[in-house]
């Protein structure tokens, strides 16, 4: 059933010129909010909606433009100000039929209160995160949003450029925004936000068409835009598109049987956004958008909500743990000897921002170079004395016969395709999986995965949403860790793990 607000948003479509496919159904409801479903069976390849980018809220087609310029804005603070410019002008937006169809905020844990983020998310992958990252928006708030407020060269409604509203509209501009083209960079889409995401279940494909010279494929994705909150660097050239008005390449047309769009909507169109169906779709079924292949962690960061057993899910455990372990082991010059060997080795672990990680699998396997790390850690003095020699001496691990016919010496020169998983898996590495799952557990805090998994059981998300995804996120993750137990415990060969040969890095040359 469409609701008010729905009817407000069709005829503001109508009215800007967005079309959409009349096999198409909007449902709003109180407990699941905007829904897509279709109302008769749609083929692949239908071309089920077009959106003008004119349409689109971006910094070059907002009524902030001037001062987005003027303060050299770009990217995600760019259009968070368009969002909140907007909002202020009401119903003289030219976007007011789209943004009263939009929350106040999306619950991102952006927008959680930091009581919240320590309650709730402690000892997630979110933790640390969220609290770097509400710090970092409001540094952005108080350095660029304020002055903007007090700024004498523009009139702007301060009411809705407070910190709330630049969280919230933070929150609306991560989770909502897709990259359109170099001109225009990230933006708000009509229409293209409403479709619900299931991981692996897309049917609906969202491209642009683009000019000759810009590409030799016929078509681009349009994406949402994941990388907006960690990057502002978006291209702010202006497209010759717009300048030439040349037309760019064939839309894909609608099935000869399915829904068909106005016949104008079939010429060549550089400024038009498409949405295309990538597989069949039932009637009566929900038409879904995916936001790529992640894990909850991911999910919950960017889009507010995590799914139940999903199998992108993955843990870290940070290099400090890993040094903590060995630490409690050896002494720090033990530790720092071993890890300096692993690295002039050329490994290394996955790296964000300022830390250094390890990746563990939904199946509870742990990324190549952490086995190579700890075997490293863990290789008798006489053994560690010869490679490290060797490294320093030679420069060529093969000249040593001993060290050439050995496991040490075969990761000494880099040969892990010659190896399997299993070859590092020693008792000792087992055990010091172990402990790390151990360590890394006891982040969580005194409760049990069995406990949580018994709140979860009783939590409702339509009344407990933070609680009930932040419950789906530290059981997912605590699962993993269990299975990284039962990994180390078993070993890989006991699992029925096929051999693991490839390095999340390359080794270095």
């Amino acid at each position: 059933m469409a609701s008010r607000r729905l009817r407000a948003f069709k005829r503001w479509m109508t009215s800007n010129s967005i079309q959409f496919s009349d096999a198409l159904e909007f449902l709003d409801t109180e407990t699941t909010g905007i829904c897509v479903k279709s109302k008769s069976e749609l083929k692949e390849g239908d071309l089920i909606a077009t959106i003008p980018k004119n349409a689109c809220l971006t910094i070059r087609t907002s009524s902030a433009s001037p001062i987005i310029e003027d303060a050299d804005f770009d990217g995600c603070l760019g259009l968070c100000v368009a969002v909140m410019y907007e909002r202020s002008l009401g119903s003289n937006s030219n976007w007011d039929g789209y943004l009263q169809l939009l929350p106040k905020f999306e619950p991102l844990p952006l927008v959680w209160s930091l009581d919240d983020i320590g309650r709730l998310l402690s000892g997630t992958e979110l933790h640390k995160t969220m609290k770097e990252d509400k710090a970092l928006v409001y540094e952005d708030w108080k350095e660029c949003i304020l002055p903007l407020i007090h700024s004498e060269k523009f009139v702007i409604d301060s009411s809705f450029f407070g910190v709330e509203d630049y969280f919230a509209a933070k929150s609306l501009v991560a989770s909502r925004s897709f990259q359109i083209d170099d001109y225009h960079g990230a933006g708000m889409v009509p229409l293209a936000d409403l479709f619900n995401h299931k991981t692996g279940a897309e049917d609906v494909h969202f491209t642009t068409a683009l000019l000759p010279d810009e590409s030799d494929d016929s078509v681009a994705s349009v994406t949402d835009d994941d990388e907006i909150d960690s990057s502002d660097e978006i291209s702010t050239g202006l497209s010759s598109s717009k300048e030439n008005g040349l037309s760019g390449a064939s839309v894909v047309q609608s099935s000869s049987d399915g829904p068909k769009l106005d016949s104008e909507e079939t010429v060549d169109n550089p400024l038009v956004l498409e949405m295309i169906l990538v597989k069949d779709v039932k009637a009566g079924s929900e038409v879904f958008n995916t936001y790529g292949y992640v894990g909850n962690a991911a999910l919950l960061h960017r889009y507010g909500f995590t799914e139940l057993d999903n199998p992108f899910d993955i843990i870290n455990i940070d290099l400090e743990l890993v040094l903590q372990w060995s630490s409690s082991l050896f002494s720090g010059r033990h530790s720092r000897a071993r890890l300096s060997l692993w690295r002039k080795l050329g490994y290394s672990g996955c790296e964000s921002q300022n830390s250094e990680y390890f990746e563990i699998s939904y199946e509870g396997e742990p990324q190549l170079e952490l086995l190579i790390l700890l075997y490293i850690v863990l290789l008798p003095e006489e053994t560690y004395t010869k490679l490290d020699l060797t490294l320093a001496s030679k420069g060529n691990p093969s000249e040593s016969n001993h060290l050439n016919t050995s496991k040490a010496g075969t990761i000494l020169q880099g040969k892990i395709s010659e190896m399997s998983t299993d070859m590092l898996l020693t008792k000792s590495v087992r055990k010091a999986l172990i402990s790390l799952a151990d360590i890394r557990e006891g982040l969580y805090g005194t409760s049990s995965l069995e406990h949580d998994m018994e709140s979860l059981s009783k939590c409702d998300c339509s009344t407990e949403r933070k609680l009930y995804h932040s419950l789906v996120l530290r059981v997912s993750e605590r699962r993993i860790i269990q299975k990284l137990r039962n990994y180390a415990e078993a070993g890989a060969k006991l699992l029925g793990k096929a051999p693991r040969l490839h390095l999340r890095k390359k080794l270095k040359s």
